[in-house]
């Protein structure tokens, strides 16, 4: 499962069960951290999630904006919660990416407030599902 945790909505996004692809799966409206994580942890257990990827919002320079210190305090809150490993990812020009997978998707600019989000974490667990291919080619050599 990827996050892409921002201060209105939470983009939830999944991975099948061998780790080919990343699918969205929905929005999670902020109401509250408590109930956040509550909801969060609902949905691990039904999808039955093995590890979580939440993407650390960076600045630019890879210094922790104080955006990134609020995440990372959701992401351990998260970890403790769930029992599960949660790995922050670096999610700089994810939404970027998002706003242009939907461009060229043809999605309208006012539909996308609710799926940008989804976007984002699909593309924050792509990311990460590359790299730890990459990772295992390498070290399969």
């Amino acid at each position: 499962m990827a996050l892409d945790v921002g201060k209105v909505r939470i983009g939830v996004a999944l991975s099948d069960g061998l780790g080919i692809t990343a699918q969205p799966l929905l929005t999670l409206w902020r109401k509250g951290r408590g109930e956040d994580l509550r909801s969060l942890v609902r949905l691990i257990r039904k999808h039955e999630v093995s590890r979580i990827v939440v993407g650390n919002p960076l600045h630019m320079s890879g210094d922790i904006s104080p955006w990134a210190a609020k995440v990372q305090e959701f992401a351990e809150e998260l970890r403790h919660r769930s029992g599960l490993p949660v790995e922050l990812w670096d999610e700089r020009l994810s939404s970027v990416a998002a706003h242009e997978i939907l461009d060229e998707a043809g999605v309208d600019k006012k539909g996308r407030k609710f799926v940008i989000d989804q976007v984002a974490a699909v593309v924050i667990l792509r990311g990460w599902m590359d790299a730890k291919e990459l990772a295992a080619a390498r070290n399969n050599r």
